[in-house]
């Protein structure tokens, strides 16, 4: 029992997040093999391409409160971001609560938004930009941690304005960008972010192993998101 504790405290960001992106692995095969079941089941010729997006959303907000904590670690420097994020999870906590059965898959929240759209209703597709942003600030984390992989010792204030031109600079207006500027002169030093990311008793080798692990199981999230953000016509959206 108290090696059970002790592991429980020496838990991460990173290792938790390991955790829930192979859960949701699980939870999104499932889910594909139920809705292959109603179709044959069905056995019907529609336009069946929405089977094949499975977002299942509280996972998805899950690893996104993730990102949160790591933002808090990094310290203020990413106040905005991280306040935009916290929104943008709220938003779709409320969107998900308002119907779990029906709003467990993303998918289902960007289809009544575009559906309300195309009947002609006012809709300000407030659920589909705050998975628009979500994803895209999971894109700057994933950039940062893929250059922490590479290089643990690398300059923090270059790794975080190098990710964020990659990622989400394209996509800011000049409001967003000055207010990144004033935040990147107080990011910490790499050698004290990572100390705090990597947890007590563990080498630099075994952190970076665990990057990688959570990076591979990330990444492939993302691709598919952009892939459902694309297909609704989303992708493209900036900020005002």
């Amino acid at each position: 029992m108290k090696r059970r504790r002790d592991m429980e405290v020496e838990s991460t960001e990173i290792t938790i997040g390991i955790e829930e992106l192979s859960m949701m692995k699980l939870i999104k095969v499932k889910l594909i093999k139920h809705d292959q079941q109603q179709i044959s089941d069905a056995n019907h010729h529609d336009d069946h391409k929405d089977y094949n997006y499975h977002i299942p959303t509280m996972p998805f907000l899950s690893i996104s409160n993730l990102v949160l904590q790591v933002l808090d670690k990094i310290g203020p420097t990413m106040a905005v971001l991280r306040q935009d994020i916290f929104q943008n999870i709220q938003k779709l906590e409320k969107m998900h609560d308002s119907d779990p059965a029906l709003y467990s898959n993303m998918v289902e929240i960007l289809k009544k938004e575009v559906i309300s759209e195309g009947k002609g209703t006012k809709c300000p597709k407030t659920c589909s930009k705050a998975l628009l942003w979500l994803t895209r600030s999971l894109d700057f984390t994933l950039a940062l941690l893929q250059l922490l992989a590479d290089d643990l010792e690398r300059n923090m204030v270059q790794a975080v304005q190098e990710s964020y031109t990659n990622t989400l600079k394209p996509w800011h207006g000049w409001i967003s960008s000055a207010a990144f500027k004033v935040g990147l002169k107080l990011v910490p030093d790499s050698k004290g972010l990572i100390t705090i990311l990597k947890g007590k008793d563990k080498n630099n080798d075994d952190f970076k192993k665990e990057l990688r692990t959570f990076i591979s199981l990330l990444a492939p999230l993302l691709k598919e998101i952009h892939e459902v953000l694309g297909a609704y016509g989303l992708d493209r959206l900036k900020s005002t």
